[in-house]
C-alpha cells in the first residue's frame, strides 16, 4: 500500500512540476510519475544532508516539488539534446 500512496503522491507532484515550468514535454503520465518520485527521493536526500530531515524522515510536499522541478529541468536538457542530435 506505501508503493501505490507514492506512485499517487509521485504523479501529483510532477503534475504540479509541469504546471510550474511550462513547456513541451515529451513524457506521458508514467515519466510524470517518475519524475514526481524521483524529484521527492532527492528533496530527501538534499534534506537529509542539510540536516532538514531526520534519517528515516520524508522530504515534504513542497521540498518534493522543487526537487521535481529541478529533475524535469535536467530531464528537459537531456531530451532536447538528444532530438537536436537525432533531427540536425
Amino acid at each position: 500500500m506505501h508503493i501505490l500512496w507514492m506512485l499517487i503522491i509521485g504523479l501529483v507532484v510532477g503534475a504540479i512540476a509541469k504546471l510550474i515550468m511550462p513547456g513541451k514535454d515529451p513524457g506521458g503520465i508514467l515519466i510524470t510519475m517518475l519524475i514526481g518520485v524521483a524529484g521527492s527521493l532527492i528533496a530527501g536526500l538534499i534534506g537529509r544532508s542539510l540536516g532538514w530531515y531526520q534519517q528515516g524522515e520524508s522530504a515534504g510536499f513542497i521540498a518534493s516539488i522543487v526537487g521535481s522541478l529541478i529533475l524535469l529541468g535536467i530531464y528537459r536538457l537531456a531530451v532536447g539534446r538528444r532530438h537536436a542530435v537525432l533531427n540536425p
